[in-house]
């Protein structure tokens, strides 16, 4: 990319925001970045190219960074895949500001443009707090898989009818509860990457994994959910494939993290479990693995966390002491140096 000379503080670079967009995400995209994370930024980006029009980067001003997240979050209806045209959260409107931090900052190394984006304060947002299932929660889910609502006719007595998906969908419920997956990471899962025998589980690196960053690492499934795994595969006519996906909708598709969310939601609604979705599963699979003797850094390795934070909040909630827990595991207290 063409670059001004060193020590120059305004670029002369003509560049149109439409273009430089365009640059940006292919420069992240081969930075290794995951799938996720680009399709974002571009979503992000292509809206406020929208609402802005196409402009040259260099007249750009905080102002019109900021003009942009007002009218976010206070005219702006998105349109969700639920129907609902809430406003969006405080937390959306601060990923929208980390977004143009990104952008700025690249367009500052990469062409010495000034940053518009330094000046604009971080929007401030209030954590929600974790939400993790119950025992009975999960026993109801569980069941609301295997069962239809309870029906009633004029002409018979009330009845309850077996789901063609129950195998599947138990198995799924199972598979996030055991190992703390991520939506898309459970729905980039082949059949080769479980397996059943020993109950490792492998999050391919890079973009096929689905792994947040790209980055790939192993999990462990249980005797109960390898179990349940291994009898929804027998039900299947490619279950000896190993490059078929380890779950397939009703079209004998991969599940994606939308469709995943909506069958773990109707789930919710049959087992009357308000907000049920796939996360939910990921915070009950850490805090309920702290309670029963669990590490905080084994934890951190299973979840795919590159920090300690996240770590630290559940076990917070789950009343583990991180320090004493460190002093059990350092290294050099315990090599006695």
């Amino acid at each position: 990319m063409n670059r001004s000379s060193p020590g120059t503080s305004k670029s002369k670079v003509s560049l149109s925001l439409a273009k430089a967009i365009d640059g940006f995400l292919k420069f992240k995209t081969a930075e290794g970045l995951s799938q996720r994370t680009i399709t974002s930024y571009e979503f992000t980006l292509g809206h406020w190219l929208k609402y802005i029009g196409d402009r040259e980067v260099s007249e750009i001003q905080s102002s019109d960074l900021t003009g942009y997240m007002a009218w976010l979050r206070t005219e702006y209806k998105p349109r969700r895949w639920n129907g609902s045209s809430e406003p969006l959260s405080a937390k959306s409107i601060r990923n929208v500001w980390v977004t143009f931090r990104s952008f700025f900052g690249w367009l500052q190394v990469e062409f010495k443009f000034p940053n518009p984006a330094k000046e604009i304060t971080a929007p401030k947002f209030q954590k929600h707090p974790v939400e993790t299932f119950t025992k009975e929660d999960v026993e109801k889910i569980l069941k609301a898989c295997v069962y239809s609502r309870e029906s009633q006719t004029e002409e018979r007595k009330k009845f309850v009818m077996r789901r063609p998906t129950a195998n599947r969908d138990q198995a799924i419920v199972l598979m996030l509860l055991d190992t703390g997956l991520r939506a898309t990471e459970l729905c980039s899962l082949i059949i080769n990457d479980v397996d059943l025998k020993t109950g490792k589980v492998t999050i391919r690196h890079g973009v096929a994994g689905g792994a947040k960053g790209g980055k790939g690492r192993t999990v462990y499934l249980g005797k109960v959910a390898r179990k349940t795994v291994w009898r929804y595969l027998a039900s299947r006519e490619d279950g000896d494939d190993p490059d078929a996906p380890l779950f397939i909708s009703h079209a004998d598709r991969a599940f994606n993290k939308d469709s995943l969310r909506v069958l773990i939601n109707r789930l919710g609604d049959r087992a009357e479990i308000k907000k049920a979705y796939p996360h939910k599963f990921r915070h009950t699979f850490a805090i309920t693995y702290l309670r029963s003797g669990g590490d905080v850094f084994t934890l951190q390795s299973l979840l795919g966390h590159g920090s300690l934070d996240m770590v630290r909040h559940y076990a917070q909630i789950a009343e583990v002491d991180v320090e004493q827990a460190h002093r059990k595991a350092s290294p050099a207290d315990n090599m006695r140096l």
